[in-house]
């Protein structure tokens, strides 16, 4: 985790000291906003609906499970997603179609994930216009865009705006950056259609809009994969006997690491800042060690794993209230 997150997310002498610039960010995120509100800047309407999830705070909240779930819901109701992402921690800038060989490196490691999990198109690009643009181009029967984050990304007009909040960390300090974790205030809260909790409730009630839904997100999963071909899938009592590393380069690790030990494994902690570039010596265990991972890192890990089988991925999925899906539909339908 990076040295200044931590400080987010506990009382620190820092916050007074950095809270002056918080007062800049604020001032000039809520210009930038009121300009694309108000038409002084352009946003671009789709020829398709456009869901948003994303958040309104630094850090990984839960929005790939999230998506994962939406677009596998909306199909089931008949539509053809589509998901677009700005593909951080990539290095390609123009639009570029996502399977599940690309390169991560590329496009992302979150990309890459989406392309594996769902079953439909995943573009990426610095500009989530030209890349939903080009992904109609290239699916003309797409008919819904799904945006893997992008809340703040105002020059694409959105359908739907959806946000995930992490149930377990809340919003840290509830300052604006770089005194605390938010790029927005609280209030954005407002204007969304629906909040997503991913885990645990430690909002007071004064924090969350009364008027705005809210729907809680668990992550289930008890099944590992293993990185190298076959892809052997073995459950927790695998682990249990074995000398075991877990490794996790997401925004909150120790949700990661929670959930590991609600299955009932031991383990060495290893954690990572999010999105980390993995090298050969962070991968480096003595011994027979069993190595476990979250899916995002192991689309990144996968060719520094050689002819190992004993690196493995947790498998999660979002489990969601069907009414969330009924009310995405009846924003779209308008």
């Amino acid at each position: 985790m990076h040295w200044l997150e931590t400080h987010w997310y506990r009382l620190s002498p820092l916050h007074l000291v950095l809270w002056p610039l918080s007062l800049v960010f604020g001032a000039l995120a809520a210009l930038r906003r009121m300009l694309y509100c108000s038409g002084l800047l352009n946003s671009i309407k789709l020829a398709v609906p456009v869901v948003m999830v994303g958040n309104i705070n630094v850090g990984g909240t839960g929005k790939t499970p999230c998506v994962i779930w939406l677009v596998s819901w909306l199909a089931s109701r008949g539509l053809k997603p589509g998901i677009i992402s700005r593909g951080y921690g990539g290095t390609t800038r123009h639009p570029q179609e996502v399977t599940r060989d690309t390169d991560p490196a590329l496009v992302g490691d979150e990309a890459v994930l989406l392309a594996r999990r769902c079953a439909c198109p995943v573009w990426t690009g610095s500009s989530r216009i030209a890349a939903a643009r080009a992904l109609l181009a290239a699916n003309p029967a797409c008919d819904v865009i799904i945006s893997d984050d992008g809340l703040q990304h105002y020059a694409l007009k959105r359908d739907v705006e959806l946000v995930v909040l992490d149930g377990e960390r809340g919003c840290g300090n509830g300052m604006l950056l770089p005194a605390g974790p938010l790029r927005e205030s609280l209030s954005r809260l407002e204007c969304v259609d629906a909040l997503i909790i991913n885990g645990g409730a430690v909002f007071p009630p004064d924090m969350l809009p009364s008027g705005v839904p809210a729907f809680d997100m668990r992550l289930d999963g008890e099944t590992f994969y293993a990185l190298r071909p076959p892809h052997q899938e073995v459950g927790p009592a695998y682990f249990r006997e074995l000398a075991v590393c877990a490794m996790a380069g997401i925004g909150n690790p120790q949700k990661f690491f929670n959930r590991l030990h609600d299955l009932g494994i031991s383990f060495t902690a290893r954690p990572f800042p999010d999105h980390h570039a993995y090298a050969a010596g962070d991968c480096a265990f003595e011994g027979k060690t069993a190595v476990i991972m979250t899916e995002k890192d192991a689309v990144k890990c996968e060719r520094l794993a050689g002819d190992s089988n004993s690196w493995w991925a947790l498998r999660v999925d979002a489990a969601l209230d069907e009414a969330l899906g009924e009310l995405i539909l009846k924003k779209i339908a308008r």
